[in-house]
């Protein structure tokens, strides 16, 4: 008799624990489900640019016309070429045939599948069927865009002007980011302070003032005022690699003292390798942002069209072409290859990087 209170608190717990994985299946899956939706709804305008760079200029209007990118179908019979119809058989199921003799009340269709199979003739009006897609890449939208917008030229521009701007702010960020974090001089505080200060302040405002000047050095018109001011540090780039360096311990850089290590030995041989992550994401941070960069370019070089970079380029593109969206798709997909391709690359020294506490010493 007290095996029955046993089995019975058994099949309890095991009702419990069932229940239990029912709910953490539950919570799981409605995550699950929410970040896919989340993730999608995200993706959606990247899947619809490279879906319509693919695409020929005649399907964005026809009608009846797929989603994805895809060519009406035709089928040679006899040496002449045949639209091909979605066609619905007496039995209720759709076939794609080949109109051969279009009439008002019964047309002549053949068979892709079997035209030895000879004429068909359909009871109906051809007019109200919808023409046949078949899936096509439309890759001519590349090529057409790649030489009318002249990409060498462009991406040249563009990478001379994003990879002298990063080389010039990440020097000098690593400089002054350095002495912040490792000196001790009066009104450090109140400089870092101020040095903050000026994330607040829009560009806008030094833009006029920062044109006159560069107007007088006889700049304009050159890649100067896009790359020298770089060089004197960015108030975002000092304040992310301080803080990356502030969790460098101390004791590291007392001990190359030891060893009779300088100030820039031990910034070069000490903080350098240990802020790796840091400096990459600074560094593709800064590279991202001067590689999208419009306003400044089409300021300093509106007169300079072989010196101007792929965001001003475009932006004349569109202008030009704005009736073809399809190629203005494509420009814009071969302009963001590059980033995209190095940002997977550094992927990993990126995230390590930007968390900057997950990283132990």
């Amino acid at each position: 008799m007290s095996a029955i209170p046993v089995r019975r608190a058994r099949i309890g717990a095991n009702d419990t624990r069932l229940q239990a994985q029912m709910r953490r299946f539950t919570a799981v899956s409605g995550m699950t489900l929410l970040a896919v939706a989340v993730v999608s709804i995200f993706l959606m305008p990247l899947v619809f640019m490279i879906a319509t760079s693919f695409k020929d200029r005649s399907q964005l209007t026809a009608p009846g016309a797929p989603l994805y990118p895809a060519a009406p179908e035709t089928f040679e019979w006899q040496g002449a070429e045949y639209p091909v119809y979605d066609v619905p058989g007496p039995d209720g199921v759709v076939r794609a045939w080949a109109l051969v003799e279009p009439h008002r009340e019964d047309s002549i269709f053949i068979d892709p599948a079997d035209p030895e199979a000879g004429p068909i003739t359909w009871e109906g009006r051809w007019r109200t069927l919808q023409q046949h897609w078949g899936f096509a890449l439309n890759v001519e939208n590349f090529t057409n865009a790649w030489e009318t917008i002249d990409f060498p030229r462009l991406f040249v521009n563009t990478f001379a002007i994003a990879g002298l701007s990063t080389v010039a702010a990440v020097a000098s960020a690593i400089c002054v980011a350095y002495g912040f974090s490792r000196f001790r001089f009066p009104g450090r505080n109140g400089l870092f302070i101020v040095m903050l200060a000026t994330i607040i302040l829009p560009f806008q405002v030094t833009l006029i003032p920062t044109y006159a000047v560069f107007l007088a050095f006889g700049w304009v018109g050159t890649w100067w005022p896009l790359i020298i001011p770089h060089a004197f540090s960015n108030a975002y780039n000092v304040f992310l690699l301080r803080q990356y360096f502030l969790t460098i311990p101390r004791e590291l850089d007392e001990a190359a003292m030891i060893d009779g290590a300088g100030p820039f030995r031990i910034l070069r041989s000490v903080i350098v390798p240990q802020a790796i992550p840091a400096i990459v994401a600074v560094t593709l941070f800064h590279f991202f942002w001067a590689w999208n960069e419009y306003f400044l370019p089409l300021v300093y070089l509106q007169s300079e069209p072989d010196l101007q970079p792929l965001s001003v380029g475009l932006a004349r593109f569109n202008a030009l072409y704005s009736q073809e969206p399809t190629l203005i798709q494509a420009a814009a997909i071969m302009a963001m290859a590059l980033p995209v391709v190095v940002f997977f690359l550094a992927q990993r020294a990126f995230m390590r990087g930007v968390v900057f506490g997950g990283v132990e010493k």
